[in-house]
């Protein structure tokens, strides 16, 4: 795979969290939450790491540590509409690649994010790129809260879905999701980073939401709906834990400390 251009990376970072309030300032070996994901995203290479707040506070909490941030509105439905906003204001547009690093990822594989960028440089007819890796247990396979892609022959996504796909017509287990075996298409778990053109990003916000993703409430349908492709860099290495509840950052604490 060839080395990336040059990308920027944006962090969306939203004060407002119904599971854990104040979430991108949690306390995480003396930073805040946003402060981590910024320097693992730093780590990858990127020209630019800018945090795209809803909130002042964030702003300042970033600045303390050297982190550029801007303020964005506070009505944007979606991390990808603050995304728009934020690589407006930043002044990037047409093939100007922009990985989008959610700010509750705070142990997320730096070559990741470039692996992902590399796979949108590399796919020139994807207006998008995101990652996946393979799964290998079955009760995973099975709940709805991972989410799964198809890809096509040339390594893009055919589609995206809660649903276990692909399924395995013959599976011996009748009634229930068994993985595909090893003749089979492969199960895999689709990972929340993007990359994106610039000039497609400040597109997203005006292509209307297709019924299919309001089924599923999986953003990225949108985009194939509407026809646009997206490239899946496939990576052998499932990442780090997100934070998204109390127990959850409470596990990162913990895995931090041992670091």
């Amino acid at each position: 795979m060839p080395l990336p251009r040059p990308f920027t990376v944006l962090i969306p970072a939203r004060l407002a969290s119904t599971r854990l309030p104040d979430k991108p300032l949690a306390d995480l070996a003396g930073k805040p939450m946003v402060v981590r994901v910024a320097e693992r995203a730093a780590a990858s290479g990127a020209t630019r790491v800018v945090v795209a707040a809803d909130d002042a506070s964030i702003v300042a909490a970033c600045a303390e540590h050297g982190v550029q941030a801007i303020l964005t509105r506070t009505d944007h439905p979606s991390g990808s509409d603050r995304l728009a906003e934020a690589s407006a204001l930043l002044g990037l547009s047409g093939d100007d690649i922009v990985v989008n690093v959610q700010g509750d990822e705070p142990l997320i594989d730096p070559e990741l994010i470039a692996q992902c960028a590399a796979r949108l440089v590399e796919a020139s007819g994807c207006v998008m790129s995101t990652a996946a890796h393979a799964i290998t247990d079955a009760t995973e396979f099975q709940n709805p809260n991972v989410v799964k892609v198809v890809l096509d022959g040339s390594g893009c996504a055919m589609l995206f879905s809660r649903a276990p796909i692909p399924w395995w017509r013959d599976a011996s287990t009748a009634g229930a999701a068994a993985l595909p075996g090893e003749q089979q298409a492969p199960a895999l778990r689709h990972i929340g980073l993007y990359a994106y053109r610039a000039g497609f990003l400040q597109q997203y916000p005006e292509l209307s939401a297709p019924p299919l993703e309001r089924t599923e409430s999986l953003e990225q349908l949108r985009v194939l709906w509407h026809g646009y492709r997206i490239a899946v860099f496939v990576t052998p290495h499932a990442p780090g834990p997100g934070v998204d509840t109390p127990e959850d950052l409470a596990r990162v604490r913990a895995l931090l400390a041992t670091v």
